[in-house]
């Protein structure tokens, strides 16, 4: 029996501190919920603002006065085909008027967003809104577009190190916040910068210059750069009227580099041969005694040329003119025989020279 009663106390003593544990829990949870979602749990106004541009604003997003959340964005719609129109609740204890403006700005460098509102100025003289009531368009300002912005001060950025665009993104970042107190630190980094760049005055003077004289060049030769675009633009058009007749010799190219890969792999070891064929012979011309039987053809070779040419000058065929002749005779030796011995010694040789013009150059 005692045992008994002590599991059951065992048993409630656990399932009281479950409840108190899933209690807790509870409450952590709903807090982080009210947190991360920021729920406001007490009484709050709902308005409207009509904007010309809510790009990047979502539901959820924060509604602040001077820096301090008071609300959230609930909800982001199309309106009137060229506005939107943003549904906002904040606080009960925040009064608005018809003199009061609303402001989209940036919450940081990734882009996101969140909503300004601010008393406007003749807030004294101005009506309270009711719940449910609009703040006009011409009452609101849409955010910057920080590419746009960013853009404009490309040509500068490019000067920077990138720890000085660093610096001066933050700083606009913040002047597009709200936070004027960094207006005058951007003033500063700004003036810094223009100073940077007078310091390259020189350098930018000398692109300047070089720019001009291009562009004078390119003034100078206008009606030749016409007449290249015109004749580019005529080549481009015959070449896209031929484009099927190039990409088919692109397969006759594919084939020729084949066949002409063939034939060096074929024809290599007969060059090969004849290089050291060819060697050979250098070898052969170079000794000292071919060299000199080929120095005196080379020095006799002009006029045997000249001889050759003023041979054939009466057409097609070679005519020959003789300008000497030289005969010697051999007889048979016949015994001792007188007249045989005088008729050798008179024409066993006989010569005679031509005195014609032509032969006198000789």
């Amino acid at each position: 029996m005692t045992s008994h009663h002590s599991r059951n106390a065992v048993f409630a003593a656990a399932g009281i501190k479950l409840a108190i544990f899933s209690v807790i829990s509870l409450l952590t949870t709903g807090l982080l919920v009210v947190i991360m979602g920021n729920i406001g749990l007490g009484a709050g106004k709902t308005y409207d603002a009509i904007f010309t541009n809510a790009s990047m604003l979502e539901k959820g997003d924060d509604v602040r006065v001077a820096g301090v959340s008071v609300g959230e964005v609930k909800k982001v719609e199309h309106y009137e085909r060229a506005m939107a129109k943003v549904t906002f609740r904040i606080d009960a204890d925040i009064e608005l008027t018809t003199a009061s403006t609303a402001e989209i700005r940036f919450l940081n460098l990734v882009g996101d967003r969140y909503m300004a509102l601010e008393q406007g100025s003749q807030a004294s003289q101005a009506d309270i809104l009711d719940e449910g009531d609009t703040i006009p368009v011409q009452q609101t300002k849409p955010s910057l577009d920080l590419t746009v912005l960013f853009n404009g001060f490309k040509p500068l950025f490019q000067a920077l190190t990138p720890d000085q665009v660093n610096e001066l993104s933050m700083n606009l970042v913040q002047v597009l916040q709200g936070e004027g107190g960094t207006v005058r630190g951007l003033l500063e980094h700004t003036a810094s910068l223009t100073t940077a760049l007078a310091d390259r005055d020189q350098l930018i003077g000398e692109v300047v210059t070089n720019l001009s004289e291009t562009l004078d060049t390119v003034n100078r030769r206008h009606e030749q750069l016409s007449t290249l675009v015109i004749e580019l633009k005529d080549w481009m058009k015959d070449l896209a009227t031929d484009r099927k007749t190039i990409g088919g010799s692109l397969d006759n190219i594919s084939d020729l580099t084949v066949t002409v890969a063939d034939l060096l792999r074929r024809g290599r070891p007969l060059l090969k041969r004849d290089i050291a064929a060819l060697h050979d012979l250098a070898k052969l011309l170079n000794d000292p005694d071919q060299r000199s039987e080929i120095v005196d053809l080379l020095d006799r070779m002009p006029e045997v040329m000249s001889d050759q040419i003023r041979t054939g000058t009466y057409g097609s065929w070679y005519q020959y003119y003789v300008c000497g002749a030289s005969v010697r005779l051999n007889l048979p030796v016949l015994g001792e025989i007188p007249i045989i011995d005088q008729i050798e010694s008179q024409f066993s040789h006989f010569e005679f020279q031509s005195k014609a013009p032509r032969c006198q150059d000789r």
